[in-house]
């Protein structure tokens, strides 16, 4: 059985990737189909998962990872009896909630979330060095990327922040080590 992660956009892929690379996760690269996460939301609009599914001949579980999810995975049938398994990770209400514990603002973000989304409070109160928080790919690299501990805390102070979720979602810190 390998692993299929699902990853909704590039910046949940980093933050996967950064966690992997420094073995933070219950699993490693050798348990992904394909020996890597992918970037993508649907398995029919994704030539690499398609690829990789078609070459793994055992079963399959998948991870989803990413703020909303709302829209449900759509399992093309040559794959029914592959994917044994789909669960979803959750990062909502967004990923940027990582770097405003990590900065210990989360008190200073409950103050003003109920009219400034997280991405726009990260915008005006996040560095890294010289640089203010863009919402890019390199962003994340640069904050968390030497510091895997500070994602690390981040993800597991973020689930006790964060309250309850659906009995069909997971958090992030059910996958660390």
């Amino acid at each position: 059985m390998k692993l299929l992660i699902m990853c909704e956009g590039p910046n949940e892929l980093k933050i996967i990737n950064i966690l992997l690379e420094n073995q933070k996760l219950k699993f490693s690269s050798d348990d992904l189909l394909g020996l890597v996460p992918y970037h993508a939301r649907q398995i029919k609009s994704s030539a690499a998962v398609k690829a990789a599914l078609n070459l793994y001949p055992d079963e399959v579980h998948v991870l989803r990872i990413g703020d909303g999810q709302n829209e449900k995975l759509e399992i093309p049938s040559a794959y029914k009896d592959k994917i044994t398994l789909v669960e979803k990770y959750c990062t909502k209400p967004e990923l940027e909630m990582l770097l405003i514990i990590s900065e210990n603002l989360a008190a200073e973000y409950e103050k003003v979330k109920s009219k400034t989304k997280p991405k726009t409070f990260a915008k005006a109160n996040i560095r890294c060095g010289r640089r203010r928080y863009d919402n890019s790919t390199a962003f994340y690299e640069e904050y968390f990327g030497p510091d895997c501990e500070k994602l690390v805390n981040a993800i597991k102070a973020y689930r006790q922040h964060n309250g309850s979720h659906t009995k069909d979602e997971h958090y992030l810190a059910e996958l660390l080590k």
